[in-house]
């Protein structure tokens, strides 16, 4: 049997897409294709004067491609969606440099399912501790300060936990297919005042003349997809410093046509869907929907909820999807049929103070954001099966 070796690629490029697919295909998240890795690469969107340094790490045995894991040198902690300044600020005060520190995730994309991809018939358990024995070899010998796993799969969190990695609970939103037929059904699950409401909202945007398209696949022309950068960086612009444009304008003009069998726009306009006014900018797979980026020339009462909750929620339930994720924040989502759900990040840290320190306050960080999540809950105006934290599923 070859023996296997190991390799450090500072660009997806770097790594075989038919292997790369081989181990991610089956996991159907569209944001650790290759395709889509590459793509935020090419564009200049992930790359180190982002403060994105590409730094993946592969295991091959000869030339077959038995494992991998997608990382970054990160010199920041935008664009990650779980806010570890504070982390940042106790190492200052340790007298240690936080920055640069290494990150597993889909950059930019707070999406569950971050894992150790492996091949079929390789042991998850061992490759998971023979990749991370090969980071804390890496991370020491560069003095990184720490590796961060982000939104990671509930189903790999144990095997990396087993091996030392340190675990912290933060929350994100959650639409589930409560075996919906219709919309109509979907309002069903709501308390009478709010599904007043909801109905008032969808009305707003039609008393505005406005109808909401669904454009995928070959609808997705590029000069749609260039249109769609023009309301990502509109949006992002009205936030001014803290707008989080992080996109460049060549992912949707250069790179995202290689993505169209996994983008879904909701096109809103009065004449042809071709014509939008606003428009929001989804994801998908066979089984589920993201929401990422959205934008409107037009300021039109309750626009944003349809064109990024409502719509996508209509065309999920007709596609037979059985959850959507509108993305971070917005605790507005919560009284649109999004419930509160709990993800994990993993975490090894290479200083002994400092971890001490974040592992006695672990527990209790970790257990007040479960009764949080369990309080916002409790407040929805709608009937829904709540996910745990290990629920596959979500």
């Amino acid at each position: 049997m070859a023996e296997l070796t190991v390799r450090w690629h500072g660009s997806m490029a770097e790594i075989p897409e038919a292997q790369w697919h081989a181990l991610t295909a089956t996991a159907g998240l569209p944001f650790y294709s290759w395709t889509w890795l590459v793509a935020l690469e090419r564009s200049g969107s992930v790359a180190p004067r982002q403060g994105w340094q590409p730094c993946h790490v592969t295991l091959w045995r000869g030339e077959t491609l038995i494992a991998a894991a997608p990382l970054y040198l990160k010199g920041h902690s935008y664009g990650e969606f779980v806010f570890d300044q504070s982390f940042a600020e106790l190492a200052a005060q340790l007298g240690q440099r936080y920055y640069p520190k290494l990150l597993g995730m889909s950059p930019l994309s707070p999406v569950l399912g971050y894992r150790f991809f492996s091949a079929a018939g390789e042991d998850p358990l061992e490759i998971t501790q023979l990749l991370l024995q090969q980071i804390d070899r890496f991370c020491q010998e560069q003095r990184i300060f720490s590796c961060n796993f982000l939104y990671v799969d509930p189903q790999w969190q144990p095997l990396a936990e087993a091996a030392g990695c340190a675990t912290w609970i933060n929350q994100q939103s959650l639409w589930s297919n409560q075996n919906y037929r219709t919309f109509e059904d979907y309002l069903g699950s709501f308390n009478a005042n709010q599904r007043r409401n909801i109905k008032r909202e969808r009305k707003a945007v039609q008393n505005a003349g406005l109808t909401v398209t669904p454009l995928l696949g070959a609808d997705l022309s590029d000069a749609l997809l260039a249109r769609m950068h023009h309301f990502y960086a509109q949006h992002c612009s009205r936030w001014g410093a803290w707008g989080s444009k992080y996109l460049t304008e060549a992912f949707f003009t250069e790179e995202a046509s290689a993505l169209r069998d996994h983008l879904v726009l909701f096109s809103a306009h009065r004449g042809e869907p071709t014509q939008p006014v606003a428009m929001s900018l989804c994801v998908r797979s066979e089984e589920q929907l993201w929401g990422r980026y959205w934008g409107s020339d037009e300021e039109i009462d309750n626009l944003h909820f349809e064109v990024c909750y409502y719509a996508p929620i209509e065309w999920a339930i007709a596609q037979g999807l059985r959850s959507f994720d509108p993305g971070a924040g917005g605790s507005h989502k919560r009284r649109r049929g999004f419930v509160a759900r709990p993800h994990a990040s993993l975490h090894r840290w290479y200083h002994a103070p400092f971890e001490a320190i974040l592992r006695r306050w672990l527990p209790e960080a970790n257990a007040q954001q479960h009764q949080q999540i369990e309080a916002v809950n409790a407040e929805l105006p709608f009937n829904a099966s709540l996910p745990a934290l290990g629920d596959s599923a979500a």
